[in-house]
C-alpha cells in the first residue's frame, strides 16, 4: 500500500504541475513599466490611500499624467485600513453606482469621502475610469494585498504615499511608521514599477478641470533604469497642455573617477569568481550607459520642437556639486520626479547616503524630501520594475525576469534602429498640445 502511494505521488505531482500553472493567467502581463507601456494604450495605475489627506495631491498628479482618448488612465484606488477586531482580512470592491448609505463607523466615513472625491474627479476629467476598493488587513501583510491586486489588474505603476507629511512650519513629520514598512515591502516585492509620493501640496489645490491644471515639473536624470522610468513618466506628463517640464541631466566632469556599480542580482554575483564578477559589472555598466544614451537621444529628438520642455545639462564632479546644482534651480517647480537609483552608485551622489534618513527614497529623493531642503515642491521617487523570478531563461512561460530581459533587449534594439534612422532625418514637426491573495472579497 505504501509503495502504491509513493508511485501515485511520483506520477500525479509532476502531472499536476504540468497541467495546472497559475502563472499562466499572467503570461500576457508584460507591460510592467511605464517605459515599456504603449503610448496608444490604456495606462493602468494603482494608487494607495491611507487617509483623505492623501487624496488632493494624488488627484492632481493623476490629472497631470495626461489622460487622453488615445491613452486613457484606468485608476484603481485602494484605501488601506488596518485590520482590528476581525478574524480575516478583506478586500472590498465598491459599487459606485449604488446610492450612498450612512457611514456606520469612522473607517467607512473615510472610505466614502475618498470614493466621492475620486468619483467627482472622474466626472470632471475625461478619459479616466476609477475603480475604488478597500483593503482591510494587518500592516504586516498589507503590501501583499497591494502587490496581488496590482498583478491581478495588470497595472504598470503603483503610487504609495510617503510616511511623512508636511507640517505647518514646512517641516516633515512621520505620521505612522508602519506606512514606511509597507512602502519598503512594496518596493521589494512589487510586480511593476513603484512610485513614492512625498506630498507637499502640489500647488495646494484640487483643481479638477483639465484646462485648469498647470504645473512646473522638474526631472533630475543621473542614469540607470530608475531614472529612465522617471523620465518616461515625466515625458508622459509633458504632453499635457498645462505642464511645463524641465529635464536636468547631470554629466560627470573630468575629475570624476569610474563609478562603482552594483549588479541587479547580487546573489548570483556571489556565486561567481572575482574575475567573472568584474566582467559582469563592466558589462552591466556599459549596457546601462548605452540604454541611457539611446533613451535620452529618443527623448531629445521627439521633444526638440516642444516649447514646454526645457533640457539642461549640468557638469558636476561630486555629491557636493550635485547638491549645489539642485539648490540653484528655480523655485517655480511644484513637483520633482527622480529615480530611486537602486542598483548603481555614482560618484555624482557620493556622500549623500551617509546622512540619509530614508534610504527607500534613494540619495536624491531623500535630499529633496528632507526638512532641510528649502524647496516646498512635492517629490515623486520612481523605481522601475526589474523582475524577481528565478526560472531559467528557457522556460516556456514568461517569468518576471524573462519578461524584463526580453523587453529591455527589444527596447535597446528598437532604440538602436531609431538612432540610425533619425540621424539622417530632421527633427519631427511639433505635435499639437491638446487638452496569491489571502483575503476575502466583498462587493458593496
Amino acid at each position: 500500500m505504501v509503495l502504491i502511494t509513493i508511485i501515485m505521488t511520483a506520477i500525479i505531482v509532476p502531472l499536476v504541475s504540468i497541467i495546472y500553472r497559475p502563472s499562466r493567467r499572467f503570461v500576457s502581463y508584460k507591460r510592467r513599466t511605464i517605459q515599456m507601456s504603449k503610448r496608444d494604450a490604456e495606462f493602468r495605475v494603482l494608487v494607495c490611500i491611507h487617509t483623505p489627506r492623501n487624496v488632493p495631491t494624488i488627484i492632481n498628479l493623476l490629472e497631470a499624467s495626461n489622460p487622453t482618448k488615445k491613452s486613457p488612465i484606468c485608476i484603481y484606488v485602494l484605501h488601506l485600513v488596518e485590520l482590528t477586531g476581525r478574524t480575516s482580512a478583506m478586500l472590498i470592491v465598491h459599487d459606485t453606482r449604488k446610492p450612498d448609505c450612512p457611514a456606520l463607523n469612522r473607517t467607512q466615513a473615510q472610505s466614502d469621502h475618498i470614493i466621492n472625491a475620486f468619483e467627482n474627479y472622474e466626472q470632471h476629467a475625461g478619459c479616466v475610469s476609477v475603480h475604488p476598493l478597500t483593503a482591510i488587513s494587518p500592516y504586516s501583510t498589507m503590501h501583499e494585498d497591494i502587490c496581488h491586486l496590482a498583478e491581478d489588474k495588470r497595472v504598470a505603476f503603483i503610487i504609495v504615499p510617503f510616511h511623512k507629511q508636511q507640517t505647518v512650519d514646512g517641516g516633515m513629520e512621520a505620521t505612522n511608521m508602519a506606512y514606511r514598512t509597507i512602502n519598503q515591502n512594496v518596493l521589494a516585492n512589487g510586480p511593476c514599477s513603484v512610485g513614492i509620493l512625498v506630498d507637499r501640496g502640489l500647488n495646494g489645490s484640487n483643481r479638477l478641470a483639465a484646462n485648469q491644471c498647470s504645473h512646473h515639473v522638474a526631472m533630475l536624470f543621473f542614469g540607470g533604469p530608475d531614472d529612465r522610468e522617471a523620465l518616461s513618466y515625466a515625458w508622459r506628463m509633458s504632453e499635457h497642455p498645462g505642464i511645463s517640464l524641465t529635464v536636468m541631466r547631470f554629466v560627470p566632469g573630468d575629475e570624476v573617477g569610474e563609478p562603482v556599480s552594483q549588479t541587479l542580482n547580487p546573489t548570483l554575483e556571489a556565486q561567481t569568481t572575482t574575475t567573472s564578477s568584474t566582467i559582469t559589472v563592466e558589462t552591466d555598466r556599459d549596457r546601462e550607459r548605452q540604454l541611457d544614451l539611446s533613451f535620452m537621444h529618443e527623448f531629445r529628438m521627439r521633444s526638440a520642437s516642444d516649447d514646454a520642455i526645457v533640457y539642461l545639462e549640468k557638469v558636476v564632479n561630486n555629491g557636493e556639486e550635485t547638491v549645489a546644482a539642485i539648490r540653484s534651480m528655480d523655485d517655480i517647480h511644484d513637483l520633482f520626479i527622480v529615480g530611486r537609483g537602486q542598483g548603481m552608485i555614482t560618484p555624482l551622489t557620493a556622500g549623500l547616503t551617509d546622512w540619509s534618513e530614508c534610504p527607500e527614497l534613494g540619495a536624491i529623493g531623500d535630499l529633496l524630501a528632507s526638512s532641510d531642503f528649502a524647496a516646498t515642491a512635492s517629490v515623486l521617487v520612481v523605481q522601475q520594475y526589474v523582475g524577481s523570478g528565478t526560472a531559467s531563461f528557457g522556460e516556456s512561460l514568461a517569468t518576471p525576469d524573462h519578461v524584463v530581459n526580453a523587453t529591455n533587449e527589444e527596447y535597446f534594439q528598437n532604440m538602436s534602429h531609431i538612432s540610425t534612422v533619425q540621424q539622417s532625418q530632421p527633427p519631427p514637426p511639433p505635435q499639437p498640445r491638446v487638452q496569491q491573495s489571502v483575503f476575502n472579497t466583498q462587493r458593496l
